[in-house]
């Protein structure tokens, strides 16, 4: 039997070194890896890291890399950012043309974002005949507006929203992170066909990675943080859509709480606006640490007592974040901080996993953090620790989200 060639674009650096590593595209990619697919990934390499680097194609352990040198898209101002983007799909193009000219992709799996790859997939189902699968991770440019990066009047605004109108169009079939995501999808475009549309989670292999008394004192001690402190932990990017201002209010609000600690851990545009947010107001129950490697992070998680998810409030898409993942790994329960679009706080509370808190209420998360504690100090939250996994294994298991790829291309 032939093999079957799967292509796989995006802006994540997904390399020799971290193919491996359980992320929901590296997950989902080994699963193709395993099951006879010949996968090519193209992997962009931004300006400011060419050092030296060239184009090429590669092949390590059997994977194919296509190394393209694009501009700069991260670390930079935003007009660079968005000339950067926008010229991806030449950029891609060209180098399919250039290295994969002989190779007859069956597969197309892209996610969002960007909303940028239109004409990429355009070319290649045109060339090839390919089955395309969005995986959309990302609502864009609603996302921007909701946070007042610019209107929907703005000619920015016009052309993303074409390229995004586009990319649903061309895509044979999309999956989407969760129930609600397939409901704003269909609502807010009529003109796609709703049985193209599927509920495709963010979704790992599950590994229990929870730890037992003893190393968590060990890892506490390592980092330097306090044995007798519930510790709520929040890890990932640091950034405007995650409404890391009013989350910094309600630490504020909480100061006097001697037996909590919150742990902020990442790297963004405003990792310095939390910086001096601390200083400003002198937050002692607020300690900051710069992005770890995957492997420390997941220990840090561990060590914790309840894990965050933190999203602005002014969404009107419904969000997923990834993190969410770690923290079942790890056994936490969870205290999610959201809009009211998302359902991932729904899906918390009725699955016993933690709480949910989504009217930007000061007083209710007080209340809540009280509730927290002592369901913590009476070890009420067992049964929750419990849910957390199975959650996992029952909802965010990569090999039902490679099924329901490979379903629809068979």
């Amino acid at each position: 039997m032939n093999k079957k060639n799967l292509i796989f674009l995006s802006l994540s650096n997904i390399n020799p070194s971290n193919i491996d590593s359980n992320g929901i595209y590296t997950s989902l990619l080994n699963k193709f890896i395993e099951n006879d697919f010949d996968v090519y990934i193209l992997n962009p390499i931004e300006k400011r890291l060419y050092n030296g680097q060239s184009e090429k194609l590669i092949k390590i352990d059997g994977v194919n890399y296509l190394n393209v040198l694009i501009g700069n898209i991260t670390k930079t101002n935003k007009l660079e950012k968005g000339i950067s983007t926008i010229d991806i799909e030449k950029k891609y193009i060209k180098a399919i043309k250039k290295y994969l000219s002989n190779i007859k992709f069956d597969l197309i799996i892209y996610p969002t974002p960007p909303i940028t790859f239109y004409k990429v997939i355009k070319y290649l189902k045109k060339r090839d005949k390919s089955m395309a699968y969005l995986m959309l991770k990302d609502i864009f440019p609603q996302n921007a507006v909701d946070l007042g990066f610019f209107s929907k009047r703005s000619p920015i605004y016009m052309y993303f929203r074409n390229k995004e109108k586009k990319l649903y169009e061309i895509s044979d079939y999309i999956g989407c992170m969760s129930k609600a995501n397939v409901e704003y999808l269909l609502k807010n475009n009529s003109k796609i066909d709703k049985r193209k549309v599927e509920i495709l989670p963010n979704s790992i292999d599950p590994v229990d990675i929870s730890i037992d008394v003893k190393e968590r004192t060990y890892v506490r001690n390592e980092y330097s943080l306090p044995l007798d402190k519930k510790i709520f932990i929040y890890g990932g990017n640091l950034g405007k859509p995650q409404g890391l201002e009013y989350l910094l209010q309600c630490i504020y609000s909480v100061r006097d709480i001697d037996d909590i600690l919150f742990l902020i851990i990442g790297n963004g545009t405003e990792f310095n606006y939390i910086l001096n947010t601390k200083s400003k107001f002198s937050l002692n129950n607020l300690i900051i640490m710069e992005r770890v490697e995957k492997e420390e992070f997941e220990r840090l998680v561990a060590a914790s007592d309840i894990g965050l998810i933190s999203l602005d409030y002014r969404f009107t898409i419904p969000n997923y974040p990834s993190r969410i993942l770690t923290y079942l790994q790890a056994k936490l329960p969870i205290l999610a901080i959201t809009d009211t679009s998302t359902d991932i706080g729904l899906d918390i509370v009725s699955n016993d996993v933690g709480w949910w808190i989504n009217n930007n209420n000061l007083k209710e998360f007080k209340e809540t953090i009280y509730k927290i504690l002592e369901e913590l100090n009476e070890e009420k939250v067992d049964k929750k620790k419990i849910n957390s996994y199975k959650f996992l294994e029952n909802n965010f298991d990569v090999y039902y989200s490679y099924k329901k790829i490979v379903e629809k291309f068979n």
